[in-house]
């Protein structure tokens, strides 16, 4: 029998959390809740949370800074997180993913979405869960590399040029996805499949922002530059070595 998740519901609003709380239950979920910032940090460290729902304007603190410092505390830094904001900014955005947050919805919101966003993390944790048992038995690639990028799935960590890259969860599973897969062009959606499911309820602007994420952190480490081509219209790939080579 599957065991029953643990929400932790961040958010100053009482309203939002009991109708969150009400929608979450009644799905088969157990909640906890919290009111601010501390609150939240508290109640993530001593009890057993399965994910948060954290709301990014809280009285006390930023939730973008609840989420930076779960994300830097052992205890914490496997606790996925879905931040709910009235912002739309890319900008609050792009750092919440970059800082560690797996996933985000905005106010006003369908309690069906956010439930729909928590089913598809918490299935990629259990993925993630399965991958490194498989990985741990044999059946699974210990190392991956193409150009100076080198993926490791059985411990989670990606390098270029032997600089360790601090990548998020989705950044992750997109970046060993194009290394898996060099000279292979894939749309958004085919992206958005991959990395989320095909029921999953995103924009094709995400993945955007999450390439464009991504593309950052490589750039910023020595090596090859712009490894992630954009093709207008199509989507994006990863160069294959060949055509690197053919361009140097």
């Amino acid at each position: 029998m599957e065991e029953t998740k643990t929400i932790l519901i961040v958010d100053d609003e009482e309203p939002i959390r009991q109708l969150i709380k009400y929608n979450l239950e009644r799905d088969g979920f157990k909640t906890l809740q919290a009111c601010n910032a501390m609150k939240a940090l508290e109640k993530a460290r001593s009890e057993k949370v399965d994910l948060i729902i954290l709301d990014l304007m809280l009285p006390d603190m930023s939730g973008l800074d609840v989420c930076r410092i779960l994300k830097n505390d052992a205890k914490t830094a496997n606790i996925p997180i879905v931040m709910v904001t009235a912002k739309t900014e890319d900008a609050d955005i792009v750092y919440g993913l970059e800082i560690g947050a797996e996933d985000y919805v905005t106010k006003p919101f369908s309690p069906r979405v956010l439930i729909a966003r928590i089913k598809s993390v918490l299935r990629r944790a259990i993925q993630t869960a399965e991958d490194c048992e498989k990985a741990r038995n044999g059946l699974l690639r210990e190392e991956i590399s193409v150009h100076d990028i080198k993926i490791m799935p059985i411990i989670h960590k990606a390098y270029k040029n032997d600089k360790q890259l601090v990548l998020t969860a989705s950044e992750f599973g997109l970046l060993q996805f194009m290394v898996e897969h060099p000279g292979q062009v894939f749309s958004r959606q085919k992206i958005i499949s991959v990395l989320k499911g095909d029921d999953y309820p995103v924009t094709e602007r995400a993945i955007d922002v999450l390439v464009l994420a991504l593309r950052r952190k490589l750039d910023e480490a020595e090596g090859i530059p712009d490894l992630i081509e954009t093709l207008r219209g199509i989507g994006y790939r990863l160069k294959d070595e060949e055509t690197s080579l053919d361009n140097d």
